[in-house]
């Protein structure tokens, strides 16, 4: 294996970086803003140009109190009900100080379901109780392989609570996914930016 040195020992003096050095740029693709939205779906810019996509979600805010902000993904046909075998757990801690853990979700996570994916529970509709993460899929326009996620979100419930979630799964598909959907279990996405970035 070659090693690569920079032109100057001293990082104040570097002009160029080495050759074979280069990091991931996130693109921006499209953004979307929800005013009372049954439904945020990404349904273009999803395919063979870069092997991961993220979304990012912003001060999303439900118009109901105590509902699950969720996702699904579809896999070629008009529908969001891609198959899914995921993983789930969170953290948490209230404003009170006396009440803090980390726990497995079992009715969180879904083995071959094409139903949505739960990503923050108990969200609230208070003006303080929005949520903020990011979801990240990896080449999904592959038809040889299974589609690999990652979901992280931080939201304040409406009990007073923080709670940090973590979600990851596949969807067991080889059909590209060319679509990703995010709603509520009830009621609208009142507010929120949803950022579609492909990685280079």
């Amino acid at each position: 294996m070659a090693l690569n040195f920079a032109n100057n020992n001293s990082l104040s003096a570097i002009t160029t970086k080495p050759s074979g050095l280069s990091g991931g740029a996130m693109n921006l693709i499209s953004t979307q803003t929800a005013s009372s939205s049954s439904t945020i779906s990404f349904t273009s810019g999803i395919d063979d140009t870069y092997d991961s996509y993220i979304i990012k979600f912003i001060n999303v805010h439900a118009s109901n109190d105590n509902v699950v902000f969720q996702v699904n993904f579809r896999d070629g046909d008009s529908s969001f009900d891609a198959t899914k075998t995921t993983t789930a757990f969170f953290s948490v801690h209230n404003e009170a100080d006396n009440d803090a853990k980390v726990e497995y979700r079992t009715d969180h996570d879904l083995a071959q379901s094409t139903g949505v994916q739960k990503i923050s529970i108990e969200v609230g509709n208070g003006n303080d109780e929005n949520i903020s993460g990011q979801l990240q899929i990896f080449s999904p326009s592959s038809t040889t392989f299974v589609k690999h996620f990652l979901i992280r979100a931080q939201h304040n419930a409406y009990h007073d609570y923080s709670q940090d979630s973590y979600r990851a799964g596949y969807c067991n598909t080889t059909s590209a996914i060319d679509g990703i959907q995010f709603s509520m279990s009830s009621g609208n996405i009142d507010d929120g930016v949803f950022k579609l970035y492909g990685v280079s």
